[in-house]
């Protein structure tokens, strides 16, 4: 089992308390009571952090005051004020540390977290925290080391080699925040134990081959069996696993993909 020393890194172990909120975690079932979401359920209580995703207060410079861990997300959280005397958080990049001051704006330096709209960033920067249209929020590279990488520019569009590997065209107009995501030695965490999955709120995973017929396309037989079938799939008969393929063939965004993501083991 590892983790990470995070006395190290984070500046404070209290939240500010006017940005924060109580919230009912998903259990992975509906209101009736039915299993929507597998694998999910329990886990330790958590205080929910209201991170600024939409950073929209442009040309206005803002300090960060705290690095603070966020257990709803592997990457370190600031607290900042901006120099009009507001209070936010936001999602810090790999380099950033208390004292450091950013902006949001359209002439904003080209230096790790400043953010600019795509289209003015330079071929080859890293980015996180992408919109994928104008002011609509940050939506991509958002988890603990994750960036995406600018390689072209044209008609309009930026291409962004995403962390999944996928080129996708955004809109030139869409803003990012330059860098890398912090936290980016989460992925080497080895989670060690059952019961530490099952504080992060993750239930056990039983394999197809080891149920019933009744309870999974894949069970049944005497002894160890083969699935029986050409393709893996899951307990609702969907594609899944081996590199296999499952985004919907008419999906809407399919004309902003240039080169899909490699699937399978990277």
């Amino acid at each position: 089992m590892s983790g990470i020393n995070y006395r190290q890194i984070v500046t404070t172990n209290e939240p500010e308390k006017s940005l924060t909120t109580g919230f009912k975690r998903g259990s992975g079932h509906n209101n009736r009571g039915r299993v929507t979401t597998r694998h999910k359920g329990g886990g330790h209580k958590r205080l929910h952090r209201d991170v600024d995703f939409t950073l929209d207060k442009y040309d206005i410079p803002f300090t960060i005051k705290t690095v603070e861990y966020d257990p709803n997300r592997s990457g370190f959280i600031g607290l900042v004020v901006y120099k009009d005397g507001e209070k936010r958080y936001v999602l810090l990049h790999n380099a950033a540390k208390v004292g450091d001051t950013y902006i949001i704006s359209e002439k904003a330096p080209q230096t790790p977290g400043n953010r600019l709209p795509l289209g003015s960033l330079l071929v080859g920067t890293f980015v996180y925290n992408v919109e994928l249209k104008h002011k609509g929020g940050a939506k991509i590279g958002r988890s603990g080391g994750d960036y995406a990488e600018v390689l072209a520019k044209d008609g309009g569009y930026v291409d962004l080699k995403m962390p999944s590997t996928e080129v996708r065209k955004v809109p030139a107009n869409a803003w990012a925040t330059i860098g890398e995501v912090s936290n980016n030695e989460n992925r080497l965490v080895n989670i060690g134990k059952a019961g530490r999955n099952r504080w992060l709120g993750i239930r056990p995973t039983v394999r197809g081959t080891a149920m019933n017929p009744v309870d999974h396309p894949h069970g049944g037989g005497e002894g160890r069996q083969g699935r029986g079938r050409r393709r893996a799939i899951s307990v609702y008969g969907k594609p899944t696993g081996k590199g296999q393929k499952s985004r919907r063939a008419k999906k809407y965004s399919n004309k902003f993909i240039v080169r899909r993501r490699k699937v399978g083991k990277k």
